[in-house]
Protein backbone atom coordinates (compact mmCIF):
# COMPACT_ATOMS: atom_id res chain seq x y z
CA UNK A 1 0.00 0.00 0.00
CA UNK A 2 1.37 3.25 -0.78
CA UNK A 3 2.51 5.67 1.98
CA UNK A 4 0.00 8.43 1.47
CA UNK A 5 -2.74 5.79 1.07
CA UNK A 6 -2.20 4.78 3.85
CA UNK A 7 -1.85 7.83 5.71
CA UNK A 8 -5.34 8.73 4.43
CA UNK A 9 -6.87 5.82 5.46
CA UNK A 10 -5.57 6.30 8.86
CA UNK A 11 -7.17 9.76 8.18
CA UNK A 12 -10.97 8.71 8.11
CA UNK A 13 -9.89 5.98 10.68
CA UNK A 14 -9.52 8.66 13.07
CA UNK A 15 -12.18 10.82 12.07
CA UNK A 16 -14.61 7.89 12.06
CA UNK A 17 -13.90 8.10 15.93
CA UNK A 18 -15.14 11.87 16.22
CA UNK A 19 -14.08 15.28 14.98
CA UNK A 20 -10.29 16.11 15.38
CA UNK A 21 -7.84 19.18 14.96
CA UNK A 22 -4.98 19.30 12.28
CA UNK A 23 -3.00 18.51 15.19
CA UNK A 24 -4.29 15.80 17.04
CA UNK A 25 -4.84 13.89 13.20
CA UNK A 26 -1.19 14.62 13.19
CA UNK A 27 0.00 13.36 15.82
CA UNK A 28 -2.15 9.99 15.56
CA UNK A 29 -0.46 9.99 12.63
CA UNK A 30 3.28 10.37 13.43
CA UNK A 31 3.78 13.15 10.71
CA UNK A 32 3.78 16.99 10.20
CA UNK A 33 0.97 18.62 10.06
CA UNK A 34 1.86 19.73 6.76
CA UNK A 35 1.42 16.74 5.05
CA UNK A 36 -1.49 15.78 6.73
CA UNK A 37 -3.14 19.51 5.90
CA UNK A 38 -2.48 17.96 2.16
CA UNK A 39 -4.42 15.03 2.75
CA UNK A 40 -7.45 16.84 4.26
CA UNK A 41 -7.13 18.85 1.52
CA UNK A 42 -7.74 16.57 -1.15
CA UNK A 43 -9.96 14.28 0.75
CA UNK A 44 -12.28 17.55 1.03
CA UNK A 45 -12.38 18.30 -2.28
CA UNK A 46 -14.17 14.51 -2.87
CA UNK A 47 -16.50 15.67 0.17
CA UNK A 48 -14.79 12.04 2.01
CA UNK A 49 -14.60 15.19 4.79
CA UNK A 50 -15.27 17.81 5.92
CA UNK A 51 -14.24 21.30 7.59
CA UNK A 52 -16.71 21.90 11.37
CA UNK A 53 -15.39 25.49 12.45
CA UNK A 54 -12.28 26.95 11.94
CA UNK A 55 -10.24 24.01 13.35
CA UNK A 56 -12.27 20.61 13.30
CA UNK A 57 -12.69 18.27 10.90
CA UNK A 58 -14.87 15.58 10.36
CA UNK A 59 -15.83 12.76 7.52
CA UNK A 60 -18.19 14.00 4.60
CA UNK A 61 -20.84 12.78 2.90
CA UNK A 62 -19.34 11.29 0.04
CA UNK A 63 -18.09 7.93 2.57
CA UNK A 64 -21.65 7.47 3.81
CA UNK A 65 -22.72 7.86 0.21
CA UNK A 66 -20.40 4.89 -0.94
CA UNK A 67 -21.32 2.64 2.42
CA UNK A 68 -24.82 2.86 1.43
CA UNK A 69 -24.21 2.44 -2.13
CA UNK A 70 -21.78 -1.13 -0.94
CA UNK A 71 -24.78 -1.81 1.66
CA UNK A 72 -27.82 -1.52 -0.69
CA UNK A 73 -25.87 -3.69 -3.69
CA UNK A 74 -25.85 -6.93 -1.13
CA UNK A 75 -28.51 -8.72 -2.68
CA UNK A 76 -29.16 -10.73 0.37
CA UNK A 77 -29.38 -7.88 2.07
CA UNK A 78 -32.51 -6.48 -0.01
CA UNK A 79 -33.72 -9.92 -0.87
CA UNK A 80 -34.36 -10.74 3.47
CA UNK A 81 -35.49 -6.85 4.20
CA UNK A 82 -39.23 -7.19 3.92
CA UNK A 83 -38.93 -10.92 5.77
CA UNK A 84 -36.76 -9.34 8.62
CA UNK A 85 -38.59 -6.18 9.29
CA UNK A 86 -42.08 -8.14 9.56
CA UNK A 87 -40.22 -10.28 12.44
CA UNK A 88 -39.29 -7.14 14.32
CA UNK A 89 -43.01 -5.52 13.50
CA UNK A 90 -44.03 -9.12 15.37
CA UNK A 91 -42.14 -9.29 18.27
CA UNK A 92 -40.69 -6.06 18.79
CA UNK A 93 -37.47 -7.58 19.44
CA UNK A 94 -33.68 -6.51 17.62
CA UNK A 95 -33.36 -7.99 14.17
CA UNK A 96 -29.96 -8.24 12.82
CA UNK A 97 -28.90 -9.47 9.23
CA UNK A 98 -25.09 -10.57 9.23
CA UNK A 99 -22.32 -11.92 6.68
CA UNK A 100 -19.02 -13.74 7.57
CA UNK A 101 -15.93 -11.43 6.41
CA UNK A 102 -11.88 -12.18 7.18
CA UNK A 103 -12.44 -14.42 10.14
CA UNK A 104 -15.09 -11.90 11.76
CA UNK A 105 -19.08 -11.37 11.54
CA UNK A 106 -20.21 -7.81 9.65
CA UNK A 107 -23.12 -6.38 10.69
CA UNK A 108 -24.98 -5.71 6.98
CA UNK A 109 -28.46 -4.74 8.13
CA UNK A 110 -29.73 -3.98 11.56
CA UNK A 111 -33.90 -3.50 12.77
CA UNK A 112 -33.62 -2.10 16.40
CA UNK A 113 -35.97 -2.87 19.07
CA UNK A 114 -39.05 -1.46 20.34
CA UNK A 115 -37.97 -1.30 23.72
CA UNK A 116 -35.59 1.09 25.54
CA UNK A 117 -32.34 -1.37 25.73
CA UNK A 118 -30.11 -0.78 22.76
CA UNK A 119 -27.11 -2.75 22.10
CA UNK A 120 -23.90 -2.17 20.67
CA UNK A 121 -24.48 -3.34 17.38
CA UNK A 122 -24.46 -1.45 14.28
CA UNK A 123 -24.24 -1.86 10.71
CA UNK A 124 -20.77 -2.42 9.26
CA UNK A 125 -19.32 -3.71 12.76
CA UNK A 126 -17.43 -6.25 13.29
CA UNK A 127 -17.98 -8.73 16.27
CA UNK A 128 -16.36 -12.56 16.75
CA UNK A 129 -17.46 -15.52 15.71
CA UNK A 130 -17.31 -17.99 18.69
CA UNK A 131 -19.73 -16.33 20.69
CA UNK A 132 -22.02 -14.95 18.38
CA UNK A 133 -25.39 -16.70 17.38
CA UNK A 134 -24.77 -15.14 13.82
CA UNK A 135 -21.04 -16.57 14.01
CA UNK A 136 -21.74 -20.00 14.71
CA UNK A 137 -24.79 -20.18 11.95
CA UNK A 138 -21.66 -18.63 9.40
CA UNK A 139 -19.47 -20.95 10.21
CA UNK A 140 -21.51 -24.41 10.92
CA UNK A 141 -22.54 -23.99 6.73
CA UNK A 142 -18.96 -24.25 5.99
CA UNK A 143 -17.15 -27.74 5.12
CA UNK A 144 -15.57 -29.77 8.21
CA UNK A 145 -12.22 -29.01 6.96
CA UNK A 146 -13.04 -25.52 6.77
CA UNK A 147 -15.20 -25.54 10.27
CA UNK A 148 -12.22 -27.34 11.68
CA UNK A 149 -9.29 -24.83 10.24
CA UNK A 150 -11.73 -21.57 11.89
CA UNK A 151 -11.82 -23.28 14.79
CA UNK A 152 -8.17 -24.03 15.85
CA UNK A 153 -7.39 -20.50 14.06
CA UNK A 154 -9.20 -17.84 16.03
CA UNK A 155 -8.78 -16.75 19.23
CA UNK A 156 -11.33 -17.01 22.43
CA UNK A 157 -11.60 -14.20 24.36
CA UNK A 158 -13.87 -14.25 27.05
CA UNK A 159 -16.37 -11.64 27.17
CA UNK A 160 -18.86 -13.18 29.80
CA UNK A 161 -18.78 -16.40 31.88
CA UNK A 162 -20.89 -18.08 29.33
CA UNK A 163 -18.58 -17.44 26.31
CA UNK A 164 -17.11 -20.92 24.70
CA UNK A 165 -13.19 -21.01 25.18
CA UNK A 166 -11.80 -23.56 23.41
CA UNK A 167 -11.69 -25.11 19.60
CA UNK A 168 -13.60 -28.23 21.16
CA UNK A 169 -16.13 -26.48 22.55
CA UNK A 170 -16.72 -24.85 19.79
CA UNK A 171 -16.62 -27.64 17.23
CA UNK A 172 -19.26 -29.37 19.29
CA UNK A 173 -21.25 -26.51 19.42
CA UNK A 174 -21.49 -26.13 15.91
CA UNK A 175 -22.51 -29.93 15.59
CA UNK A 176 -25.63 -29.10 17.46
CA UNK A 177 -25.95 -26.02 15.30
CA UNK A 178 -26.05 -28.06 12.24
CA UNK A 179 -28.60 -30.46 13.86
CA UNK A 180 -31.18 -28.21 15.36
CA UNK A 181 -30.82 -25.48 12.07
CA UNK A 182 -30.68 -22.99 14.02
CA UNK A 183 -27.86 -21.48 16.95
CA UNK A 184 -27.66 -19.93 20.15
CA UNK A 185 -26.40 -16.66 22.63
CA UNK A 186 -26.78 -17.68 25.33
CA UNK A 187 -25.15 -14.22 27.17
CA UNK A 188 -22.01 -15.11 25.98
CA UNK A 189 -21.26 -11.83 23.65
CA UNK A 190 -22.85 -9.38 25.75
CA UNK A 191 -24.31 -10.91 29.57
CA UNK A 192 -27.65 -9.06 29.19
CA UNK A 193 -28.46 -9.88 25.79
CA UNK A 194 -29.44 -13.85 24.54
CA UNK A 195 -30.14 -14.32 20.92
CA UNK A 196 -31.31 -16.84 18.65
CA UNK A 197 -30.10 -17.39 14.76
CA UNK A 198 -30.69 -19.13 11.37
CA UNK A 199 -29.30 -19.04 8.32
CA UNK A 200 -30.35 -17.68 5.02
CA UNK A 201 -29.86 -19.56 2.10
CA UNK A 202 -29.84 -18.77 -2.03
CA UNK A 203 -29.50 -20.64 -5.11
CA UNK A 204 -28.57 -24.50 -4.49
CA UNK A 205 -28.89 -24.37 -0.36
CA UNK A 206 -25.67 -22.04 -0.04
CA UNK A 207 -25.93 -19.90 3.14
CA UNK A 208 -25.35 -16.52 2.11
CA UNK A 209 -25.74 -14.69 5.49
CA UNK A 210 -27.53 -14.92 9.12
CA UNK A 211 -30.24 -13.25 10.90
CA UNK A 212 -30.93 -13.28 14.65
CA UNK A 213 -33.62 -12.15 17.16
CA UNK A 214 -31.65 -10.44 20.00
CA UNK A 215 -33.65 -9.80 23.70
CA UNK A 216 -32.43 -8.59 26.64
CA UNK A 217 -32.45 -10.78 29.54
CA UNK A 218 -34.60 -8.54 31.71
CA UNK A 219 -37.38 -9.11 28.84
CA UNK A 220 -37.37 -12.40 28.24
CA UNK A 221 -35.51 -15.54 29.56
CA UNK A 222 -34.04 -18.22 27.73
CA UNK A 223 -36.83 -20.48 27.18
CA UNK A 224 -39.06 -17.44 26.71
CA UNK A 225 -36.34 -16.83 23.58
CA UNK A 226 -36.35 -20.46 22.40
CA UNK A 227 -40.49 -20.22 22.41
CA UNK A 228 -39.54 -17.39 18.99
CA UNK A 229 -36.96 -19.85 17.16
CA UNK A 230 -40.44 -20.65 15.25
CA UNK A 231 -40.77 -17.12 14.42
CA UNK A 232 -37.41 -17.10 13.63
CA UNK A 233 -37.20 -19.68 11.17
CA UNK A 234 -40.26 -18.63 9.08
CA UNK A 235 -38.81 -14.85 8.73
CA UNK A 236 -35.59 -17.08 7.46
CA UNK A 237 -37.11 -19.18 5.32
CA UNK A 238 -39.15 -16.51 3.98
CA UNK A 239 -36.24 -14.51 3.21
CA UNK A 240 -34.49 -17.75 1.96
CA UNK A 241 -36.52 -17.84 -0.75
CA UNK A 242 -36.52 -14.38 -1.72
CA UNK A 243 -32.99 -14.92 -2.27
CA UNK A 244 -33.08 -17.75 -4.40
CA UNK A 245 -33.79 -21.00 -2.04
CA UNK A 246 -36.20 -23.46 -4.25
CA UNK A 247 -36.77 -25.17 -0.44
CA UNK A 248 -37.05 -28.30 1.53
CA UNK A 249 -36.79 -31.04 -0.58
CA UNK A 250 -35.91 -28.75 -4.04
CA UNK A 251 -32.25 -28.40 -3.47
CA UNK A 252 -31.42 -28.69 -0.17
Amino acid sequence: MSQSLDRALTVLGGLARGAKTLDELAEEIGVHKTTVLRLLRTLEAHHFVRREGPRHYRLGSALFDLANQALEGHDVRRSSHDALAALNDRTGHTVHLASYEDGEVVYIDKFEGHHSVRMYSRIGKRAPLHCTAVGKVLVAAMPAARREEIARSIEYPVLTPNTITSPEAYLEELAQVIERGYAVDNAEHEDFIHCVAAPVRGAGSAVLAAASMSVPKVLLDFDGLLELVPQLLAATEEASVHSGWAGNGKGQ
